[in-house]
C-alpha cells in the first residue's frame, strides 16, 4: 500500500479519543484507511465517522479541521497518512 501524507493532527481530545485534523491536501472520506506517524505514534485506523463544526460529514478535502475519533492516542504534530492501493 500507498502512503499519501494528507494532513497534520493539530489537537487530541482523551475523554472522547478524537483528534482534530487539518486537511492539508486530497480528499480524506468515512471508511478511508489512514495511518498516523510521528515521535511516539504509528498505528493505521480505518475512519468511522467524522466532523466539521459538530456535523457530522462523509468526506473532508484541503483547507478542512475535522475531528475523526481515533483508537489510540495521538500528538501535536503528527501526519496523517492516507493508505491507498
Amino acid at each position: 500500500m500507498r502512503e499519501e501524507k494528507v494532513g497534520e493532527v493539530m489537537k487530541f481530545f482523551a475523554k472522547p479519543g478524537v483528534a482534530a485534523i487539518k486537511v492539508t491536501s486530497g480528499v480524506i472520506a468515512v471508511g478511508d484507511k489512514i495511518k498516523i506517524k510521528g515521535h511516539t505514534t504509528d498505528f493505521e485506523d480505518v475512519i468511522g465517522s467524522m466532523q466539521i463544526e459538530n456535523k457530522a460529514v462523509e468526506k473532508a478535502t484541503a483547507g478542512d479541521l475535522v475531528g475523526i475519533k481515533v483508537k489510540e492516542r495521538v500528538r501535536e504534530g503528527d501526519e496523517v497518512l492516507k493508505l491507498v492501493d
